[in-house]
């Protein structure tokens, strides 16, 4: 077997895919939580028969999302760690300690989202008996209430994250 490299193939920039990865996650938690759920909520969606199945369909998707953007960016933050230039361990932002305990916390978050919270309040949400008026479960406002603990928490955390590798793209004399 012959394999052969090809020398004009640059590698992947992967600072630079850190921060897209982070700030479209950002961005896009900061629409659905400020923008498209409250949308959602004022135009009657809690009080519709099918809200658990419509809620679970929107974050299914988004919860996924999350997940790769979560898988990227501690990918990236540990190739960056481990690459040699001249920015080092103490300097850099994206090569510290924090970016990657801050990554693992997002990355967990979105984890949780996805196999633990979004299934239990879509099953919460389902109408099980359709000749009964639907009522808001009792569990939900807890469920709600941890959703936005987390979401704060993932909202300060990427938020630090960027700034931690924002920071490396500043010149080394400032």
């Amino acid at each position: 077997m012959n394999i052969s490299s090809n020398p004009r193939l640059k590698p992947a920039n992967w600072h630079n895919l850190v921060l897209f990865a982070i700030a479209f996650w950002f961005s896009s938690s900061v629409l659905i939580d400020f923008l498209i759920m409250p949308g959602l909520f004022v135009s009657g969606m809690m009080s519709q028969d099918n809200f658990g199945t419509a809620g679970y369909s929107l974050f299914w998707l988004f919860n996924r999302v999350e997940i790769l953007c979560g898988a990227v960016v501690l990918t990236g933050l540990l190739v960056l760690r481990h690459q040699r230039d001249e920015s080092s361990v103490l300097v850099s932002g994206t090569r510290s300690r924090w970016s990657l305990e801050l990554a693992g916390v997002l990355l967990g978050i979105a984890l949780i989202y996805t196999y633990l919270l979004t299934p239990t309040m879509s099953a919460l949400g389902m109408p099980l008996d359709l000749f009964q008026p639907q009522e808001i479960p009792a569990g939900m406002n807890q469920m709600h209430a941890l959703y936005w603990a987390l979401e704060g928490v993932k909202l300060v955390a990427s938020a630090l994250l960027l700034r931690l590798c924002y920071s490396d793209l500043q010149p080394a004399d400032q």
